[in-house]
């Protein structure tokens, strides 16, 4: 049984076993559906003509099979050319429902000579070579059909899962470059199919460790994450499977990564997702410097992690003011601001002062720039401009997150800098709704001040009040003096007299009760 696909396929000489070869021009092959109405203008912009085949399902013993035959543009089904397939929507049910078919029966099949297989051991050559050719040919119908399957339904689990098997059995590496072939095929209909990211990080786990090339595997991985993701915006699971690669890339490749993707994330600031992915990488080259034992180099790394985060910081402030009102370059920001407080600020500059461009850049300098920023950002000039107030929103936000990640020794310093009742007409103006932020803000930094406060008072207790050393009838003590105390017995007698009055009801009819029963007896 041959799908429609198949057969166009194998009309317009692709067929599968072609699509899965590994060639260069791999990464350009593109599945898409497509309205009926649009292979007009498919066919009008082709140069020269290309083959067009309309499928006919027919059923012929219960089983689904498709027939080919030439037509008009206006009732075609499928279209092919430069390693392009269109497929008509109006048929993708009727080939789903051929594609299942032939698939379950396929795998339905290999798993019954599977089972044969197992209990080989009773059997002469002759039935073991039947079940060897029936076996292989049974394999080969599981990965066509399951390969055709997916190129209509990109999450059918069950197709990857057979396909996994079967490659998991033989563990041939052209074998797995079919599958990155595959998958990318499906990606190109399918951008955010997890099922198709999942799949191409199993191929690479079974390729690590195995095969020698798994870096240029690494590499062009990286590349198909860029090409999609320019087409389909904001795709987290693509970016999410390019920062799952970080764990295989040697330090200069990722080194590269941060360089390579700046002009990428430069010209889409609305996506978190990359900005995501620099933040992995930043946080592998700041892991490898900490485990770097020789001290020359981790010197080096030092200085250069110093510098490559204050330029970062200053990139991120470029945006900032470029581009109002993007909440991703807030968020990223206040990944480098803790960053930048943990590692670099509170520690001794004097490592990096060595470096020709360095530059010192302590918390005081710090918290100046991020003031300076914050009040850059909430100057808006008319309320009409709903970008310059979103960007007054971020920052607000940013400043009070900073606030609560700041050091203790400069959260105050830092809130007399920041003109409070400026800031918190602003937040009412802006976002009114946030407001309480501002109110818990204030209440932790009135806490601070007040054991800050305690701490004074307790060193004044301790260090500054002494007694005396001598005591004389002239010169009075700085003791207290020492006074009787009369209350404590009234206080004692004031609750005997309450149990007496809590006791009294009890007493009353306890005597009732006897004054009654003695009055029945008698």
């Amino acid at each position: 049984m041959c799908t429609g696909m198949e057969m166009m396929a194998s009309n317009g000489n692709q067929d599968w076993a072609m699509m899965g070869s590994r060639c260069t021009l791999a990464m350009s092959d593109e599945v898409g559906f497509v309205h009926p109405s649009q292979f007009i203008s498919l066919v009008e912009k082709a140069d020269t003509p290309s083959p067009s085949f309309k499928t006919v399902p027919q059923s012929v013993d219960g089983v689904v099979e498709s027939k080919a035959s030439e037509v008009h543009p206006t009732d075609m089904v499928f279209w092919c050319r430069d390693h392009k397939l269109g497929i008509s929507s109006d048929v993708l049910h009727a080939l789903y429902i051929a594609a299942k078919h032939a698939f379950m029966a396929a795998l339905d099949g290999y798993k019954r000579i599977s089972s044969i297989s197992a209990s080989k051991d009773g059997f002469g050559d002759e039935i073991m070579s039947s079940c060897s050719s029936s076996f292989l040919h049974h394999e080969s119908e599981v990965m066509k059909h399951s390969r055709a399957l997916l190129l209509l339904s990109s999450d059918f689990g069950t197709a990857w899962n057979s396909r996994k098997l079967v490659v998991h059995m033989k563990r041939h590496f052209p074998m797995f470059e079919d599958e990155l072939f595959l998958s990318a095929l499906v990606l190109s209909y399918a951008p955010k199919s997890e099922r198709a990211w999942s799949h191409r990080r199993w191929v690479i786990k079974m390729v690590a460790g195995k095969f020698s090339n798994l870096q240029d595997i690494v590499e062009k991985e990286s590349q198909l994450v860029e090409r999609i993701a320019e087409r389909s915006k904001m795709n987290y699971n693509a970016w999410n499977h390019r920062s799952w690669l970080i764990s295989y890339l040697s330090g200069g490749q990722v080194l590269d990564e941060w360089k390579k993707c700046r002009e990428w994330a430069g010209l889409h600031v609305a996506d978190n997702s990359c900005f995501h992915y620099r933040t992995r990488l930043m946080l592998r080259m700041l892991e490898d410097s900490w485990y770097n034992d020789d001290s020359n180099a981790c010197h080096n790394c030092n200085a250069g992690l110093y510098e490559m985060w204050k330029e970062e910081l200053d990139w991120v402030e470029r945006l900032i003011k470029r581009y109002r009102g993007r909440e991703a370059l807030w968020l990223y920001r206040r990944f480098l601001s803790v960053c930048w407080i943990k590692h670099f600020a509170n520690r001794d500059v004097s490592c990096y002062s060595d470096h020709q461009s360095s530059s010192i850049y302590g918390l005081d300098i710090f918290m100046d720039n991020e003031l300076r920023l914050l009040r850059s950002c909430t100057t808006i000039p008319s309320f009409e401009f709903e970008d310059y107030q979103a960007d007054a929103k971020f920052s607000s936000m940013y400043i009070l997150w900073l606030t609560k990640h700041m050091p203790e020794s400069h959260r105050i310093e830092f809130q007399k800098k920041l003109q409070p009742e400026e800031l918190e007409t602003l937040l009412n103006n802006v976002c009114p709704e946030k407001i309480f932020l501002w109110d818990y803000l204030r209440t932790q930094c009135e806490g601070l001040k007040i054991e800050m406060a305690k701490g004074m008072s307790y060193m004044y207790d301790r260090f500054e009040v002494v007694p005396a050393p001598l005591i004389s009838p002239q010169k009075p003590s700085n003791a207290p003096k020492l006074e009787t105390i009369v209350e404590g017995g009234c206080e004692r007698l004031d609750v005997l007299q309450k149990r007496l009055l809590c006791l009294l009801p009890v007493v009353v009819s306890f005597a009732s009760y006897l004054y009654i029963n003695g009055y029945a007896i008698a």
